[in-house]
């Protein structure tokens, strides 16, 4: 990979690789946009095959978060990070955590870091013991896991494509297949269960399985399998570009709409492919805005209030952008170019960052 080159097509402003020789810490932190504010994203914790693929990942990713905070009308801008670790599975360590944060206090305030795969509420606790400029803590920093907030936007999200469909706004009688049962994932299954979905469930995680199972009335499904399972929407929650050419052609459903980040291999060709397939693609970084909402809405001070309504205009945003693909070749050109407008209209709030300074 041409890591400049892969910069410049995507537009990112910083991407700084670090690594910290007491605790062996080797990081990347990818700015993409700081036009709108301050970029939030979250640091994901990962084993990654090659340094190339963990580059791409947060390239990508980053990108994603200034297009999810545009589409949200946030005055922030968008990044993220990764932790490139040596072994899948490696436990963390404070003393990790906190190499972390002081690699991200660096920044001065130009990125925000928050939760992502692989950490949680203690390990950004041990990053903010570092820097001010984390957010999702319980104890140091704040905002708590974002995760059910994610899975609302989700499920409204999922509103809108049936009101697209010109179909009954209700989820009695229709079938979910749920890719990852993580934190979002369990979320969105309890959410879908309340309104009366069935839930097919997939995870590597056998007791997660079980779990929804349980708690849930899901039927389980095979991992490699979910993403051809006989649903009305099929919602991947797990890790992204798990949606590519091939497997489009053998979807049993008639929408995607799920809370992983990426979640097409190629978005512009995939999304075309899928519109002309007859599968409504939910862009999905207008649909899981909902943790960045949260999380972003607390650094900005707004109170409960304004971020519920926020949360909740993620359906009346989504039914926008799947009307106005009517006119284009996808759902994602239609975002990206929603996103760009809101650039351009540069949301703004009204509120003093309870951080600023």
């Amino acid at each position: 990979m041409n890591t400049f080159g892969e910069m410049t097509a995507c537009g990112h402003e910083r991407v700084c690789f670090h690594q910290d020789a007491e605790t062996g810490l080797r990081a990347i932190i990818a700015v993409h946009s700081t036009q709108l504010g301050s970029a939030l994203g979250g640091t994901r914790r990962w084993h990654y095959a090659t340094e190339e693929e963990a580059l791409y990942d947060v390239l990508r990713l980053s990108e994603g978060m200034s297009y999810k905070a545009a589409c949200a009308n946030l005055p922030m801008g968008g990044a993220k990070s990764v932790i490139l670790l040596p072994q899948p599975g490696l436990p963390a360590t404070e003393a990790e955590a906190r190499a972390m944060g002081r690699f991200i206090d660096t920044f001065a305030g130009d990125y925000i870091a928050a939760e992502d795969v692989g950490i949680d509420t203690q390990f950004v606790d041990w990053m903010a013991a570092e820097t001010r400029h984390v957010m999702g803590g319980e104890t140091v920093s704040t905002g708590g896991d974002p995760s059910p907030f994610t899975a609302k936007g989700t499920f409204n999200g999922m509103l809108a494509c049936l009101r697209h469909q010109d179909r009954p706004i209700e989820f009695e009688g229709l079938t979910i297949a749920i890719q990852g049962l993580g934190h979002v994932g369990m979320d969105l299954c309890r959410i879908l269960h309340t309104a009366g979905a069935s839930l097919i469930v997939a995870d590597i995680d056998a007791q997660r399985v079980e779990r929804a199972v349980q708690d849930f009335d899901a039927v389980p499904c095979d991992p490699g399998n979910i993403l051809q399972a006989e649903c009305d929407i099929l919602a991947p929650c797990a890790l992204g570009a798990v949606i590519g050419s091939d497997d489009i052609r053998r979807l049993n459903t008639n929408i995607i709409c799920g809370a992983a980040n990426n979640i097409l291999v190629n978005p512009e060709e995939d999304a075309a492919a899928a519109a002309k397939a007859g599968v409504l693609y939910a862009p999905d970084f207008v649909v899981n805005a909902g943790g960045l909402i949260w999380l972003a809405g607390l650094w900005l001070g707004m109170g409960r209030d304004e971020l519920e309504e926020r949360i909740n205009a993620i359906e009346e945003t989504t039914l926008e952008v799947l009307e106005e693909a009517r006119l284009l070749s996808s759902t994602h050109l239609a975002a990206v170019e929603f996103a760009k407008r809101r650039f351009a209209n540069k949301p703004t709030s009204d509120k003093e960052p309870l951080h600023a300074g």
